[in-house]
């Protein structure tokens, strides 16, 4: 976390810093230790980097520490590749685990170990029901379960059963490890719940040295308790498996006492938080991959250009409560431009280029107009732009007929060129077809710097990029990818996708500085919104993403007087 997110968290209120408050008042702990657990099967999310700005914010905030430990339990699911993409995501974010790099998998032996122990204090045994079997046994919210015909098999029994489940003698699903609790509890978690099951399945990192793996419940508090986390905080889908957490935790010999906190995870409108659902629209190939900018995987973030910082700044914004709720994607967007609109550079661009000469100007001459930087930081400063006889516009911004409140180029009209000088508008040059191709246009030579001559006011204001001079790119659009902000509602969530959620233009037309860029580095073209370039682009053909768009006040108007005409 930077200095500057850390001093703006200082003094934050919600009940999880409030329950570390009181037990370091309290003495019930002398140091704040937290982890971030995800599962390597599949890349993080928005959710997960509130999680991760939760976690490694509040060991930061009360001078602690926060471990990043992999819950590699399921090999089938696992892949070395989501490991590297999860430690990349956490390092992007501005997070640091330093030395405490953890898997579950270090704890295999130990984990082993501890089931051992419950199966020699009868609090555990070796089932061979199926697992429709144990659902059937289990019972509901309103009906107790019933004790498995397994349940009282003798120690000596369970101890030789589960050494050759360890063993590999036995297949997938024949036999689990279940913890003997209370089949009559009102908490279906308590009802002897699956501790360990068989999966001959070759791991990422230990390779085929085990048949059997834990659970998550099994493993995720024993391993907190090995690592000495003090304060175990996880959303809230785990509160009714806090008693189970407790429960293990005080009949398992373990070197410390964690305690677990559960807070609402996120819920994003036009967006699935689910990694389940997300990698369905990986593997149907509806996006191009876990990073596609219009994911809302931080890795499609990253490539989006949204800022790790206006990220940090969401989480810290939405804040940490117990109550679900969905939060408005406005927000996000809110955070990002906000951030962007301060630090990204400004530049010229055209997307939709419309070629203008200027009759008057020297057909030999080039001159450097000075533009500013970033008009929101005055140490940016200035840079120097080409302005020459042809030059390319946006096509939107001239129309042969323009209606009321059109302030752009039409023919005879004057508009101010961004930071050069008043155009005026003598010939629009037409195809066979009847398209306007080109605009031939005169300047007043003595507006240089785009400013007011003999008490001329123009009402309009037009982005341009030198002909000669630009460089051609192709720029890729984007919108929500779902058209509904609740995805899945009324059905099939891939239903709900936007077809047209991406749209990439090309022949785009940008000033000559940005060649310089580098992939990741997200700036402002001017009237357009932000963009960043893609790790896609090499010399040749250069790649934008849209970031974010700017606020359109002519497509508020349109809307307005169309509404008005209906």
């Amino acid at each position: 976390m930077t200095d500057s997110d850390s001093s703006q968290s200082e003094g934050v209120k919600d009940f999880v810093r409030d329950v570390i408050r009181d037990d370091l008042a309290a003495g019930r702990t002398t140091e704040v230790v937290t982890r971030f657990p995800p599962e390597p099967n599949g890349y993080l999310h928005i959710g997960h980097a509130k999680s991760i700005c939760l976690n490694f914010g509040v060991a930061a905030e009360f001078g602690g520490r926060c471990h990043l430990r992999f819950d590699d339990t399921n090999p089938t699911k696992e892949k070395i590749e989501y490991i590297e993409a999860i430690q990349e995501d956490v390092r992007w974010l501005g997070y640091d685990w330093r030395e405490h790099l953890h898997f579950t998998s270090d704890n295999f032996d130990t984990l082993y170990q501890y089931a051992v122990h419950l199966i020699e204090n009868n609090k555990a045994y070796v089932d061979d029901l199926s697992a429709d079997e144990i659902r059937e046994y289990r019972g509901t919210l309103t009906k107790p379960g019933t004790n498995s015909p397994n349940r009282n098999r003798p120690v000596t029994e369970n101890m030789d059963l589960f050494g050759r489940m360890k063993a590999g003698e036995f297949a997938d699903g024949s036999h689990v490890l279940r913890a003997k609790i209370d089949m009559a509890s009102g908490n279906i978690n308590m009802r002897d719940p699956v501790l360990y099951r068989i999966l001959n399945a070759s791991h990422p990192r230990t390779g085929d040295t085990w048949s059997i793996y834990p659970t998550y419940d099994f493993a995720h508090g024993q391993s907190d308790a090995i690592e000495g986390i003090s304060h175990s905080i996880c959303t809230l889908e785990f509160e009714d498996h806090r008693p189970l957490y407790d429960w293990l935790i005080e009949n398992l010999p373990v070197p410390s006492t964690p305690h677990q906190y559960e807070f609402a995870r996120l819920n994003l409108t036009y967006s699935v938080l689910s990694k389940r659902l997300l990698m369905q629209l990986v593997t149907d190939g509806h996006v191009d991959g876990w990073d596609d900018p219009r994911m809302p995987t931080i890795s499609g973030y990253r490539r989006r250009g949204i800022p790790a910082a206006a990220i940090r700044d969401f989480a810290q914004r939405i804040g940490v409560t117990k109550s679900d709720s969905t939060v408005e994607v406005e927000l996000f967007d809110h955070c990002v431009r906000d951030h962007l609109n301060k630090v990204a550079p400004r530049r010229l661009g055209v997307l939709k280029p419309l070629k203008v000469v200027i009759e008057n100007y020297p057909e030999t001459l080039t001159e450097e107009i000075d533009a500013i930087n970033n008009p929101e930081d005055e140490t940016a400063g200035k840079r120097k732009v080409p302005f020459s006889r042809e030059l390319y516009i946006e096509r939107d911004d001239f129309m042969e007929d323009p209606p009321k409140k059109f302030f752009r180029l039409a023919p005879g009209r004057e508009v101010r060129f961004r930071y050069a000088y008043f155009i005026t508008c003598r010939e629009a040059i037409k195809d066979s077809a009847g398209n306007v191709i080109e605009l031939r246009c005169t300047y007043d030579p003595a507006t240089r710097g785009g400013n007011s001559a003999e008490g001329r006011k123009v009402k309009g204001t037009i982005h341009w990029v030198s002909a000669e001079h630009a460089i051609d790119a192709e720029i890729h659009m984007y919108s929500h990818l779902f058209t509904r902000p609740d995805p899945g509602a009324e059905g099939d969530f891939r239903d709900d996708i936007d077809m047209a959620s991406k749209t990439i233009l090309s022949g785009c037309k940008l000033e000559p500085s940005l060649a310089e860029s580098q992939v990741g580095e997200t700036l402002q073209l001017e009237r357009h919104g932000y963009f960043t370039m893609d790790r896609v682009s090499q010399p040749g053909h250069i790649v934008y993403n849209q970031t974010m768009a700017l606020r359109d006040g002519w497509a508020k108007i349109q809307a307005k007087e169309k509404s008005v005409k209906k």
